[in-house]
């Protein structure tokens, strides 16, 4: 199939068939005619001609065909993008007029990591609680892995962590950039200087997270041997600060989640900065949830928020 030159239809809405549309997207998403056939278990020809009469209607070719499935043209990703769009708002239509009839009930069931700092994480809480007063909202802490398995398990609907790998079952939209600074107290000898040799520390009292640490930072303190000398231990960042700021041992933590404890002189940031281990905290969730309307429309909160700042 050629390609042509898209004409300009006023009349598009109202002559185009959108069950073409869904067509096209599943297309895509199968990776290929055959495979999109099998899936909906129609015949090939009729997925076939369900693509020619949406490329008749849009005037642009909107897919090549390859050796290994279809290839999307700039027309055809453009054309993904607007369907995609239009399939999410149709998805949200009961969970919108819930909303707008204030009719929303329900439970938020969260699970997080200890230490998050986020505005843009609480602005989405407040903004939602004000839209639906009637929702309660539920959030349990937890090391990373943990939050990762309440998700698969079903225990609750909605993340927010680390993960060092990508799970298939799993949504991931990044929500910010952590980094993490190595401290130590007013106490300790090292307090007002910079470290530029990590292996200098490796007799030295350690305060470690436990499950909580994030596998970045234990490949960097196995790497330096830090840590060999085991002074405390607090799966929760709040209390490995209390621990840290209370000079049992030296340890990581999130810049932010210490921020305040380094502007009042209670911690000491120990490397340079450029030096700081960071990595993304995502928003997570199902892939392939039957989500009810309260947890949607505050997943929908979040992801707005975090478009926008993507955007920015």
């Amino acid at each position: 199939m050629s390609d042509r030159t898209p004409l300009i239809d006023k009349k598009f809405a109202s002559r185009v068939d959108w069950n073409l549309m869904r067509t096209f997207v599943d297309i895509v998403r199968a990776g290929g005619i055959g495979a999109a056939a099998r899936q909906l278990n129609r015949q090939q020809p009729s997925i076939s001609a369900a693509l020619k009469r949406l490329e008749d209607h849009v005037g642009a070719t909107l897919l090549h065909r390859t050796a290994t499935g279809v290839e999307m043209t700039a027309a055809g990703r453009a054309m993904m993008t607007l369907c995609e769009d239009m399939l999410e708002s149709a998805r949200m239509m009961p969970h919108q007029i819930a909303q707008a009839t204030k009719r929303v009930e329900g439970i938020v069931r969260i699970q997080i990591v200890s230490g998050l700092v986020s505005p843009l994480f609480d602005e989405a809480i407040a903004s939602f609680h004000r839209r639906n007063p009637a929702i309660h909202m539920e959030i349990r802490v937890s090391p990373w892995r943990q939050v990762l398995d309440a998700l698969q398990q079903g225990e609750v609907e909605i993340g927010v962590g680390y993960d060092s790998s990508v799970r298939g079952s799993l949504m991931y939209e990044p929500l910010l950039v952590e980094r993490q600074q190595l401290y130590c107290s007013r106490s300790s000898p090292y307090f007002g200087h910079r470290v530029s040799r990590l292996g200098e520390l490796k007799d030295q009292g350690f305060v470690l997270t436990g499950d909580d640490e994030i596998e970045q930072i234990t490949h960097l303190r196995r790497r330096y041997r830090l840590g060999t000398q085991v002074s405390g231990l607090a799966e929760d960042i709040h209390e490995a600060r209390r621990l840290i700021t209370q000079g049992v041992g030296i340890g990581f933590l999130p810049v932010l989640a210490a921020e305040s404890d380094v502007t009042g002189g209670r911690l000491w940031p120990m490397l340079h900065a450029d030096s700081e281990p960071s990595y993304d905290i995502f928003l997570l969730a199902r892939s392939e949830p039957a989500r009810d309307t309260a947890t949607q429309l505050f997943w929908d909160e979040v992801f707005r928020r975090i478009r926008a700042q993507q955007r920015a």
